[in-house]
């Protein structure tokens, strides 16, 4: 006969004793570390979804980059596309006619450029041969007493230095173009699927919307439908601070031309400038820079430096009349998030990125405000201002 302590079974703990036991523990914490907790798995989901997000993106930016432009396009030519409609024109007609407009426009605009760099690039590389060849001489002579091997040298070193902060910068341009296949593909994209919005958006965007929950559907429709009109005004008023932009340096380049005897490629400069424009803060002023280093090479320094005050004038005015008057109502971002937003699009999708930065967050801007002021439901098509500027009187806590 053996004698022991009897077995003991394992205790098992009911789902309700093991609720309260995590309860309790939680108790001991701080308040401070449970909302802490509490935030931070949130915010670790929500960045887990937002990096997949812009993975996929950027994977499959062959795809998404002539989507975008096509986007883009039909924000623009939509309304063009409407109003020849209400003016009893064929829809047919209508959509061929604004599309074959465009494509003229683009093809006129490249036709003037190449011809304007041919005529006008010859000398322009003269110029700067014997320019570099000027400041040279002036760095040997001066009191640096530096030598043909060290100024070799500090070339070499200065071109190493541009060539590694602009791989980021062009790294997107050059990703999505390195073929002429890949171009043309692009192109082709972009314009089917931009001819295709323009026959059938509104087929399109209702799919979308069938593709969510029934109780969902008003809510995204009302709020796509804000987005749109803030995307279609912000395209529109763009083209107009390009337009201004481009006008503005170009102008103040041909008046420096008068008064110094010529100034090479005036015209792709304000084309340039025009371009650059759409990538907002950042892109004319980049594209000013060229026309200040025609004017220090071409013609002198006293040229160069009213150059620059003419970019920098007509930066003050777009960021001080234009971006808070005109631009206002289409992107209700601070101009603080508009540069780090470009910084950003820069970054991860090189120059596409920093071009689509700041639609896109305008867009979700308008949309998510959209949904959390209950606005979607006494306003399924909002016009500009109900969708920029929500009601307080209609917010979803008023309206439980």
């Amino acid at each position: 006969m053996k004698f022991g302590l009897p077995k003991r079974t394992p205790a098992v703990i009911a789902p309700a004793e093991a609720t309260s036991a995590r309860e309790q523990a939680d108790a001991t914490l701080p308040a401070s570390i449970r909302i802490a907790g509490a935030w931070s798995w949130r915010v670790l989901a929500v960045a887990a979804v937002i990096a997949l997000f812009v993975y996929l993106v950027i994977t499959l930016r062959e795809i998404v980059v002539p989507f975008m432009i096509a986007i883009l396009l039909a924000a623009l030519l939509v309304p063009l596309v409407n109003s020849l409609v209400r003016h009893r024109w064929p829809k047919w007609l209508a959509v061929a006619l604004v599309e074959i407009g465009l494509l003229a426009v683009v093809a006129g605009l490249v036709i003037l450029v190449i011809s304007q760099v041919r005529s006008g690039f010859p000398d322009l590389q003269r110029q700067s041969v014997e320019a570099y060849g000027n400041f040279k001489q002036y760095l040997l002579a001066s009191p640096l007493h530096l030598t043909n091997s060290d100024i070799t040298a500090y070339l070499g070193q200065a071109w190493a230095a541009i060539q590694k902060n602009s791989q980021a910068l062009v790294s997107g341009a050059v990703s999505f173009g390195t073929t002429a296949g890949h171009v043309l593909a692009g192109t082709l994209l972009v314009l089917f699927a931009t001819l295709f919005m323009l026959i059938d958006g509104t087929g399109i965007w209702a799919w979308v919307v069938r593709l969510f929950p029934r109780k969902a559907r008003p809510a995204i429709d009302g709020s796509g439908r804000a987005g749109w009109v803030t995307l279609t005004n912000f395209v529109r008023v763009q083209i107009f601070v390009a337009f201004v932009d481009a006008i503005g340096i170009g102008l103040g380049a041909w008046i420096i031309g008068l008064f110094f005897g010529g100034f090479p490629l005036v015209i792709p400069i304000t084309v340039a400038v025009f371009l650059g424009s759409f990538i907002p803060v950042v892109g004319a002023l980049f594209s000013g820079v060229l026309a200040i280093f025609i004017a220090l090479v071409y013609l002198n320094p006293f040229a160069a430096l009213i150059m620059l005050g003419v970019v920098i004038a007509v930066q003050q005015i777009e960021g001080h009349v234009l971006q808070p008057f005109i631009m206002g109502t289409a992107v209700r971002v601070h101009p603080l998030a508009v540069v780090f937003t470009v910084a950003a699009g820069g970054f991860l999708a090189g120059i596409p990125g920093a071009l689509f930065a700041v639609p896109v967050v305008a867009t979700l801007n308008v949309m998510v405000k959209f949904v959390a002021s209950g606005q979607w439901r006494t306003i399924p098509q909002p016009n500009l201002t109900q969708a920029v500027r929500p009601d307080p009187g209609t917010r979803a806590e008023k309206n439980a």
